[in-house]
């Protein structure tokens, strides 16, 4: 009787084990697209970023260089006054998009161009998201929106 309880506590033990080897795993695996890392354009410049992988590029809209294309084809550059890196979208674009507004969008680098797939801005005339912030003021060129 002590035999079959060693053995029954031996089979769920590796049961469980397997159990908790596959859920890891899943997630892992779950998680591999959703995870998308912040960089402002100054860190593209000096750590370019693996071919296809995905990330977050935030900054400010450079003066002059929002481009329309046909369509909904969308050129511009994104600046932390320390970088630029020009950005390729297609889609329609946030109503508070614009030049010298901050912005965050996710995509990849191809052939040295930004190429986005969604961009956010701010939601106020006094917001930016806190990755832009903390890049700008690293650069010394933040200002603050309530001086």
């Amino acid at each position: 009787m002590k035999n079959l309880k060693k053995k029954r506590r031996i089979q769920v033990l590796i049961a469980a084990g397997f159990a908790l080897v596959l859920a890891t795993g899943l997630i892992g695996y779950g998680f591999k697209d959703g995870i998308n890392f912040f960089r402002s354009p100054a860190e593209v410049v000096a750590a370019p970023p693996a071919e296809g992988e995905v990330f977050r590029l935030g900054g400010l809209v450079e003066t002059g260089t929002l481009v329309r294309g046909q369509g909904e084809d969308i050129t511009f550059s994104v600046t932390d006054g320390g970088a630029s890196i020009p950005v390729k979208f297609t889609g329609v674009l946030p109503d508070l998009f614009g030049e010298d507004k901050g912005m965050v969008g996710t995509g990849t680098m191809v052939d040295g161009v930004f190429v986005a797939r969604e961009i956010l801005a701010k939601h106020d005339e006094n917001y930016m998201p806190k990755e832009v912030t903390d890049a700008l003021k690293e650069q010394g060129v933040y200002r603050d929106p309530n001086s």
